[in-house]
């Protein structure tokens, strides 16, 4: 893909939270100023477009989040400001002290930032500042959880499904690379793993992207009707995630052949690039799921004819990854009740 449709792919997936976060400043601003008449909220609104600024399933946390870092960094900033004035000390004193005192609460990153921010205000301003932007940080953050939590509450399948088609689309370019790779000769293998490395961090993100699901599932109490489903899939992501593993541990495995061999695997390589787009195109669809399930045991049927122990070794490798994408291929028509690995 060219980076003109990357970035337009980044649009078109995003616009939507984009035009939240948007429309949410300007609500949180004009509420705000209804609100308070003693002073410009200008930290409303910035609060709830940090607070906003994050993946859905997790924006409600975020809230939080910002609301502790303001406060705690308001509390030791005006401690600061009485024991040491307006100077550099002060300011470096106040956001040590915020700093820690949010690694205690957490360590979370805009946390710690709210907090240091948060402890300079209060410092360089005095403490009218410092309580101002708590009543700001709390009026956004009050914005924020009304858009995440009551407006456009997150779906957990939802959440789930988008991810395991970004880690599925990923991991069949990769399988992709990797099968062209074991055709070419040597000078492509240095370039191949650059290739690789965006898959790592997909992997974390549907990892992620499961956590924060079970918390949605959790917390969202007029959703919890829906546990089941919410729970295959939680499933269903541990078995792609299970599946990016074996994938890549395949891929090493292949990629330490000699020539000879990396090319005799490049056919069954294929056929599981050809499988796991399947996947990718409809991963919910239970008659895509059950054609995944029979090509990806069709890979396996008749083993190569080969005397070399890592020829054995990545074959045995490629049937792990064969059955851990049967396995997430079949997680989603589990029926209730079953037992998910």
């Amino acid at each position: 893909m060219s980076r003109a449709g990357e970035a337009w792919g980044r649009v078109r997936g995003n616009w939507w939270p984009v035009l939240q976060q948007a429309v949410a400043a300007a609500v949180s601003w004009w509420a705000a100023g209804l609100a308070f008449d003693h002073h410009l909220p200008v930290f409303a609104p910035i609060a709830t477009l940090v607070a906003l600024n994050t993946p859905l399933g997790g924006r409600g946390t975020n809230a939080v989040r910002v609301v502790s870092g303001v406060i705690v960094g308001v509390v030791v900033g005006h401690a600061a400001f009485r024991l040491l004035g307006h100077g550099a000390p002060a300011i470096g004193t106040a956001v040590l002290a915020a700093l820690l005192a949010a690694l205690l609460l957490g360590g979370e990153r805009i946390t710690m930032a709210q907090a240091a921010v948060s402890a300079v205000v209060s410092v360089v301003a005095g403490q009218q500042a410092g309580l101002v932007r708590v009543e700001d940080a709390l009026f956004g953050a009050a914005v924020a959880l009304v858009f995440s939590q009551v407006l456009f509450p997150a779906h957990p399948v939802t959440l789930l499904v988008r991810a395991q088609t970004k880690a599925l689309r990923a991991l069949g370019d990769v399988l992709d690379v990797t099968a062209r790779t074991l055709r070419s000769k040597n000078e492509r293998i240095d370039r191949f793993w650059d290739d690789l490395r965006p898959l790592y961090s997909l992997l974390d993100d549907l990892a992620e992207s499961r956590e924060r699901a079970t918390a949605v599932a959790r917390l969202t109490r007029y959703r919890r009707g829906n546990t089941e489903a919410v729970r295959r899939e939680i499933a269903s992501a541990r078995h792609l995630n299970l599946l990016g593993n074996s994938c890549l541990t395949l891929i090493r495995g292949a990629m330490a052949l000699d020539e000879g061999h990396r090319a005799a695997f490049a056919p069954d390589v294929e056929a599981l690039t050809r499988t796991v787009g399947l996947l990718a195109d409809e991963p919910r669809t239970g008659a895509v799921r059950g054609r995944a399930t029979r090509a990806a045991e069709h890979i396996v049927r008749n083993a190569p004819d080969t005397t070399s122990p890592q020829a054995t070794a990545v074959w045995q490798n490629l049937r792990l990854a064969v059955g851990d994408l049967t396995a997430f291929a079949s997680a989603e028509r589990n029926p209730p009740g079953a037992r998910q690995g």
